[in-house]
């Protein structure tokens, strides 16, 4: 297993040999420092904790980001970098973020309802959701959809394809769309 932090930088298109455009999202990966390795002696099981990125307080050693990656530590050993050369292009890779907040929301853009009738003696019901629920069992059932929180979730994207790599500039070229905002935390993960 494969892990990397990254930060989302923006989406963009790149044109392959035969002339095609490829969306892509640019990904800034610098190397990350691993800063605790698990054992299974000590933790009762085994994983590598990674930091990334500086506080905003001067002076501070400490990491604006840290994760943890369920790797076999056998390799790795405290204050070890991560570089980005350990992916190639062209390899399928597992993408995880936490997607754009977009506040309370209805249940047409929420869920696609298409709400009610427009004309024929219908107010007040273009965007509502309708019945939700029968006489019997005479309350509304776990888990209905209705209108709430949107966003905000984490959201994971596999067999995504990385298209190009510049280590010189820690960047990192996926194929399509990466859950976040410009600037968010991406895990970047390959097995």
């Amino acid at each position: 297993m494969k892990y990397m932090l990254a930060q989302k930088i923006q989406m963009s298109q790149i044109f392959d040999e035969a002339g095609n455009v490829i969306p892509v999202t640019i990904l800034r990966a610098k190397p990350v420092i691993v800063t605790q390795v698990k054992t299974k002696e000590r933790d009762r099981y085994e994983a590598v904790q990674v930091g990334l990125g500086e506080k905003k307080k001067k002076g501070s050693s400490s990491f604006r980001w840290l994760r943890e990656f369920p790797i076999s530590p056998a390799d790795l050993k405290l204050g070890d970098k991560i570089e980005l050369t350990i992916f190639k292009e062209g390899e399928p890779v597992q993408i995880r973020g936490v997607s754009k907040g977009k506040g309370f929301q209805g249940v047409v853009k929420r869920h696609g309802f298409h709400g009610g009738p427009r004309t024929h003696g219908q107010k007040h019901s273009e965007r509502e959701p309708g019945s939700i629920g029968a006489t019997w069992p005479q309350r509304v059932l776990k888990g209905k959809k209705m209108a709430g929180r949107m966003g905000g979730e984490r959201v994971t994207i596999k067999n995504s394809q990385i298209v190009k790599i510049e280590p010189d500039k820690n960047l990192l070229y996926v194929k399509g769309a990466v859950p976040g905002a410009r600037g968010s935390l991406i895990q970047v993960g390959s097995e």
